[in-house]
């Protein structure tokens, strides 16, 4: 019988700690501190995202049920509910942001590889946001009208393996389009967005750094075609044209060529219109781009239902953005162990076992590569596919 480390112990270990410690020390979030340090917050916060907990009351009780396993899980103080809502209302998010950055960047590496559907061999990010309703009476600091409050989780996703490489919380009325000033532009990777990207200053900007994007368009925008290339219809694609914008603002803001390219979505019975700097690709393959940009919607859509975001531990600002960047973080590290372990398991079922094996005595990879679990698959379910 194994009677190594428990699974939750062992989840952990494939944290890199020196940096933990090292973010910890840069925003004194240990400063006099007797018990329950930064670390100790972070181990309750991912237990609550592993397993699944509803509430602050929710993880002291069930810490406390396996307090003499508390100590060999690496958690050192004392666990009580205002104990942890004071030091996540308290301990600079920015701890939990840049260590998640860390993790971000290891899963990177691990995924470079990784096909997404489209055979290229540059970078392809997708970009969008997504709102999180909060309640207006506890969250007031979030209001944006007289009867609502909210966040915006602006993120930024590489399609190789679904890692978030970029995520910005902000107030629900910061305009989508400005979240590109805050981008730092890869030279010869592809950005993928929606309408509420399209603004043309900003997309010249990403021109210039020899950066490439496909937009859908708005609908109304001067322009004039310059020539038509060939359009194969069989496809869905309806035109392929170059052209120039027209008009004051629009010649002033871009003024080199763009390409326009319309295609007719039969799956959705929609026709679609893009934009993109990008003149050697096919149509074809610029449409197949703008249609992975749906993983991004998988990405909000699984996160919101299986990493606790939508009902916050805390009421405070600071409180809601390190319970948003330790979700993320066990987000990316779950993904980091599927690919050291090489583990052909989705990530939503890993998560599923993870949830009731957390205090077992059993080898990790021996738990996670058990063939029981391998015959389990859900072709309908999208949000389950993020990481096949």
């Amino acid at each position: 019988m194994y009677k190594g480390k428990t699974v939750f112990s062992q989840v952990m270990e494939f944290l890199p700690m020196d940096t933990f410690h090292r973010r910890v020390k840069r925003y004194n979030g240990n400063y006099k501190l007797k018990s329950f340090s930064c670390f100790d917050q972070f181990l309750c916060m991912a237990f609550a995202q592993l397993t699944f907990r509803e509430s602050l009351r929710d993880v002291e009780a069930c810490l406390r049920s396996l307090k003499n396993k508390l100590y060999h899980i690496g958690i050192r103080g004392k666990v009580s509910r205002s104990t942890l809502a004071d030091a996540n209302n308290k301990r600079d998010w920015r701890i939990y942001a840049e260590f998640a950055q860390v993790l971000i960047h290891k899963a990177r590496k691990l995924y470079s590889g990784e096909e997404f559907g489209v055979e290229l061999d540059n970078t392809v990010y997708a970009l969008d946001s997504t709102t999180i309703e909060l309640c207006l009476s506890l969250f007031p600091w979030a209001a944006y009208c007289k009867k609502q409050a909210g966040i915006k989780m602006h993120t930024l996703l590489d399609l190789r393996g679904s890692i978030p490489t970029f995520v910005e919380v902000t107030d629900v009325k910061v305009p989508d389009m400005k979240i590109l000033d805050l981008l730092i532009p890869e030279p010869g990777s592809f950005y993928i967005m929606d309408r509420g990207y399209f603004d043309f200053k900003r997309l010249y900007d990403l021109d210039q750094v020899k950066s490439f994007f496909v937009v859908r368009s708005k609908a109304k925008y001067s322009f004039k075609r310059l020539y038509s290339q060939k359009a194969d219809k069989t496809i869905g694609i309806r035109c392929d044209q170059i052209i120039t914008l027209t008009g004051r603002i629009g010649s002033s803001n871009y003024p080199d060529k763009l390409r326009r390219i319309t295609f007719y979505d039969k799956e959705r019975k929609k026709r679609l219109t893009f934009l993109t700097n990008n003149f050697r690709l096919t149509a074809e393959t610029i449409a197949q781009l703008y249609k992975k940009r749906w993983q991004i919607e998988l990405f909000f859509k699984w996160i919101k239902q299986h990493l606790k975001i939508k009902r916050f531990f805390g009421t405070s600002e600071n409180a809601v953005k390190t319970q948003i960047w330790i979700a993320i973080s066990v987000y990316v590290l779950v993904a980091i162990i599927k690919k050291r372990l090489k583990l052909e398991l989705t990530l939503y079922t890993i998560l599923q076992i993870l949830s009731v094996s957390a205090f077992e005595n059993i080898e990790l990879s021996r738990l996670l590569n058990d063939d029981n679990y391998k015959e389990q698959t859900n072709d309908n379910c999208n949000q389950l596919l993020l990481f096949d």
